[in-house]
């Protein structure tokens, strides 16, 4: 992005984990006309490599602002992307009605907050994020609920709020299936081998295929007849 685009386009905040669903949602922001500060954090999970394919999206989608934020959910304790005791389970569908162990508590909760926060700074009255409610673990901070009550509270909670200048929390992808979400990505030329969905992945960054976050993904790509590029551990 050259610097007349950064000075005739507003500022949007992205989150960007590097997996499919953020990837696609910082297309659309910046299809949508934004100019994209991706924002994604080192919260102590154990997958890492989803860090690096953040690196890899931010590059490929153009996206010169990115910001790493570190902090250590795994303080808070009680999940399976954090806590190394803890097995990532394989996707079960009769256990799709119990929120499973790979819930993060207050994850997206903590996230928003911190990227409220560099909105505010940076001027940007604009928060996209990757949430969805329908292909997806059964997480309550993905839900519509929460993101439309996190609105209100920034509003609430901030002086740009105070002074009248609204924040909107965009999350495009709600209620989308992952076919849905995989051949709008596909449209805007998101180059999903960039990225990673896998709860589980080897030391070399290879998808397990056999996680929840790999069950819908796989399952998404055949769904929107779109060849899947992810690469798998052998089996």
């Amino acid at each position: 992005m050259n610097l007349d685009t950064e000075n005739t386009h507003p500022k949007a905040v992205v989150l960007l984990s590097g997996g499919l669903d953020s990837a696609t949602v910082a297309a659309i922001a910046k299809s949508d006309g934004y100019q994209v500060h991706a924002v994604s954090f080192d919260y102590g999970q154990r997958h890492k490599v989803e860090l690096t394919a953040a690196y890899r999206v931010a590059h490929q989608l153009g996206i010169g602002h990115h910001k790493m934020i570190s902090i250590n959910l795994n303080d808070v304790g009680g999940s399976a992307l954090t806590d190394s005791t803890l097995a990532v389970p394989d996707y079960d569908a009769k256990a799709v009605e119990h929120i499973p162990i790979t819930y993060v508590p207050a994850r997206n909760l903590t996230f928003l907050s911190l990227a409220l926060g560099w909105a505010e700074i940076l001027g940007a009255r604009r928060i996209y994020i990757g949430v969805n409610a329908v292909d997806y673990s059964g997480y309550p901070d993905c839900r519509p609920e929460f993101i439309k009550q996190f609105e209100i509270t920034a509003n609430l909670a901030t002086a740009a709020g105070l002074e009248g200048k609204p924040f909107k929390i965009v999350a495009p992808l709600q209620t989308l299936t992952k076919a849905e979400i995989i051949q709008w990505g596909t449209r805007l030329g998101v180059d999903y081998a960039q990225t990673i969905s896998c709860y589980n992945p080897d030391e070399q960054g290879r998808a397990c295929g056999r996680c929840d976050a790999c069950h819908y993904r796989k399952q998404g790509f055949m769904d929107a007849g779109v060849p899947d590029v992810t690469i798998y551990v052998p089996e």
